[in-house]
């Protein structure tokens, strides 16, 4: 399986990085849609509008870039033996973290749905900004492999 793996090594990696992508356009996008529902109650035209959109925005991008994002990463770490690697350890656990993260935003963003405001929109302004420190820990420990 290994041998195979390596064969398709590249279109695993490219299909991994474009998930990747998706999935971290998805997780810049939620807190910004949880900020434009905040002001809206939830018997307004516009609180309906930003439901269907966070709605479709984890139905068609979120839930699907993440399982992507795993299985290919799942593939690649397979393929180039990385879990006997420092690095990939480290990427691992901020994966989990961001995965954790996403979790917990789909969480604050169903609550808002029915009506909840569990954050204000500062955090929601300062809690989106933990996917791109995450990403940018991510990539260096892909890119540079420091240990």
């Amino acid at each position: 399986m290994q041998e195979y793996l390596l064969t398709i090594y590249a279109w695993l990696k490219a299909g991994h990085i474009i998930f990747m992508v998706f999935w971290m356009a998805g997780l810049f996008i939620l807190p910004r849609q949880m900020i434009y529902l905040h002001s809206y109650g939830v018997d307004t035209p516009e609180h309906v509008q930003w439901a269907d959109r966070m709605g479709k925005l984890r139905k068609i991008i979120l839930t699907p870039s993440l399982i992507v994002v795993w299985v290919l990463g799942l593939a690649l770490m397979s393929a180039i033996g990385a879990h006997t690697q420092g690095w990939f350890h480290a990427k691992l656990l901020f994966v989990l973290l961001l995965t954790g993260y996403h979790g917990w935003m789909v969480a604050k963003a169903k609550a808002m749905l029915r009506g909840e405001r569990p954050l204000t929109e500062k955090q929601l302004r300062l809690f989106g900004e933990i996917p791109g420190v995450l990403l940018a820990i991510i990539v260096i420990l892909v890119v540079v492999k420091p240990f």
